[in-house]
C-alpha cells in the first residue's frame, strides 16, 4: 500500500486541498516529493469556514508553511454557520459543499488540471462501514473512488499510521482539528470506537476493507457498463421515455442502474428512494399512476413510463390574513376571531394577532407542541408531503416567525389556550377536506 503517483501525468497542475491537518500536510509533502521526477506542478488551496476560533490559526499556519517553500497558495473565506442557517441545512453538509465549490473554482480559474484531497485508507474504511449500516448497494460499498473527473485521492492506500510515521520522520508540523474527536459526528464514532474493535480482531482490517472496496468498484463498473447497453430507455430534451416490457426483461441490477442513468440525464440525484419508487411504479403501478421527482414527474401510461419536467407554477404572493375568506392559489383560507374551545377539533387555533399568509421560505422552522424545533422542509418530508406541493403549502407568519403551516400544525408559541380569545383558521384545497 502506498501513495498513488500513477494518478498524475507529466504536465499536470495539481491543486492540493490543504486544511493544515495531518492528512493534508502529508498529501502536500508527498505531492512535492514527486513533482520534479513526475514532471508536474503543485499548488495549494485553503478554505476558512468561519466555524471555529482555531480557523484563523490554521490559516496563518498554512500561509507560513507555503510561503517558506514558495508553494502557490489560494485562500478562501466563507460563513458556513450563516449559510447553513439560511438554507436550513446541517453545518457539516454545508461546509463540505462550500469548500468544494471554492476548490473547483480556484482549479478552473488558475488552470489546474487535477484537484487532490487527503482521504486515506482509514477514511475509506469508515465510508464503507457507514454505507454498510445504511443498507447501501455496491456503489456505496465500493467506498471512495480514487478518481472522479479532475478530483483525485492519491492516499487511499495509505494508512493513518503511515501518515503519522512520515510526518514524524520528516518533522512536518500540522494543526489538530478538535471537531475530529467530537462524538456527535457519526464518522468520529466509527473512527474512534468501531474501527479499533475491528483492528483488534484483525490488525489488517483497514487494508482488507480497502482491497474489498476496490474489488466491489470493479464489479460496479462492469454492471454499470452492461446497464448502459440495455435497450428501452431514451432521453431527449423533453425528458426520459421508458418502454417498460423491454426494460423489465433484464435482471433487476441492470434495470436499476439503467434507471440511475436516466435520472442523471435529467440532473436528478439518483437516490435509492427514487429508484425504488420508479421500479415499483413500472412493476406494480396502474396506468395513470405517477411519482413526483425533483422538478419532474414520472407517469405510467400502459406499457410506457414518461419522466418529464413539471411546469413551475407562478409564485404565490404574501397576503395579510383578514377575517373571512381569502383565496390563495388553489387554497381557500377562512379565518374568524372567536374563543378557543376546551377540546379544539380540526383547523388551526392561533393566539390573537396579525398574521401573513405566504409560501415556505428557506430556513423556516416550526416547533410543534412537545416536539423539538425542526425546519419546515424536514417536517414536510417526514409528513411525506409531495415535493410538488411543498412550495405552495400555506404558511402563516407573525413578524419573522412561522406561526403555523397547513397540514403540519401550529407552533407551540402561537397555540391558543382553551377558553381564551383565538383566531380560528381552516385551510381547504380545491375538492379536498380541511387541512
Amino acid at each position: 500500500m502506498g501513495f498513488s503517483y500513477h494518478l498524475i501525468a507529466p504536465g499536470d497542475k495539481v491543486l492540493c486541498a490543504l486544511s493544515g491537518g495531518a492528512d493534508s500536510m502529508y498529501l502536500l509533502c508527498r505531492l512535492m516529493d514527486g513533482a520534479q521526477r513526475g514532471g508536474y506542478q503543485v499548488g495549494a488551496a485553503h478554505y476558512h469556514h468561519g466555524i471555529r476560533a482555531a480557523s484563523n490559526r490554521e490559516e496563518d499556519f498554512v500561509r507560513a508553511w507555503c510561503d517558506r517553500r514558495r508553494i502557490p497558495l489560494f485562500v478562501g473565506h466563507g460563513d458556513v454557520p450563516g449559510e447553513a442557517a439560511r438554507q436550513g441545512r446541517g453545518m457539516e453538509e454545508t461546509a463540505r459543499e462550500m469548500r468544494y465549490a471554492f476548490l473547483y473554482e480556484i482549479a478552473r480559474r488558475e488552470g489546474y488540471t487535477l484537484l487532490a484531497t487527503g482521504h486515506h485508507a482509514g477514511d475509506n474504511a469508515e465510508t464503507v462501514l457507514m454505507h454498510l449500516i445504511r443498507g447501501s448497494g455496491l456503489r456505496g460499498l465500493g467506498g471512495i473512488s480514487p478518481r472522479q473527473g479532475m478530483l483525485i485521492r492519491p492516499m487511499l492506500e495509505v494508512t493513518r499510521e503511515q501518515v503519522e510515521e512520515y510526518l514524524q520522520l520528516h518533522q512536518v508540523p500540522h494543526v489538530e482539528d478538535e471537531s475530529n474527536a467530537d462524538p456527535a459526528y457519526t464518522r468520529n464514532r466509527v473512527r474512534h470506537q468501531v474501527l479499533p474493535l475491528l483492528e483488534q480482531l484483525n490488525p489488517q482490517a483497514v487494508g482488507h476493507m480497502a482491497q474489498a472496496a476496490a474489488k466491489l468498484r470493479e464489479d460496479e463498473a462492469l454492471l454499470s457498463a452492461l446497464a448502459r447497453q440495455v435497450p428501452g430507455v431514451t432521453a431527449d430534451g423533453e425528458g426520459v421515455q421508458v418502454d417498460i416490457p423491454t426494460l423489465l426483461k433484464h435482471p433487476k441490477p441492470l434495470v436499476m442502474r439503467r434507471l440511475r442513468w436516466a435520472l442523471t440525464q435529467l440532473h436528478i440525484h439518483p437516490s435509492q428512494v427514487y429508484l425504488d419508487g420508479l421500479f415499483r411504479l413500472m412493476e406494480e403501478g396502474q396506468s395513470g399512476d405517477g411519482l413526483d421527482l425533483p422538478g419532474h414527474r414520472a407517469v405510467k401510461s400502459w406499457d410506457q413510463l414518461s419522466i418529464t419536467p413539471q411546469k413551475q407554477p407562478e409564485a404565490l404572493p404574501a397576503l395579510p390574513l383578514k377575517d373571512g375568506e381569502t383565496r390563495w392559489g388553489e387554497w381557500r383560507v377562512e379565518c374568524r376571531s372567536t374563543v378557543c374551545p376546551q377540546s379544539p377539533g380540526t383547523g388551526l387555533w392561533l393566539t390573537p394577532g396579525d398574521y401573513v399568509l405566504r409560501p415556505r421560505q428557506v430556513g423556516d422552522t416550526l416547533q410543534l407542541p412537545k416536539r423539538p424545533t425542526k425546519t419546515v422542509k424536514k417536517l414536510m418530508m417526514e409528513k411525506k408531503i409531495p415535493a410538488s406541493l411543498r412550495q405552495r403549502l400555506p404558511v402563516l407568519t407573525q413578524g419573522e416567525r412561522v406561526a403555523a403551516v397547513a397540514l403540519l400544525g401550529v407552533d407551540e408559541d402561537f397555540l391558543a389556550a382553551p377558553g381564551q380569545p383565538a383566531r380560528y383558521i381552516t385551510i381547504t384545497k380545491e375538492n379536498e377536506d380541511h387541512a
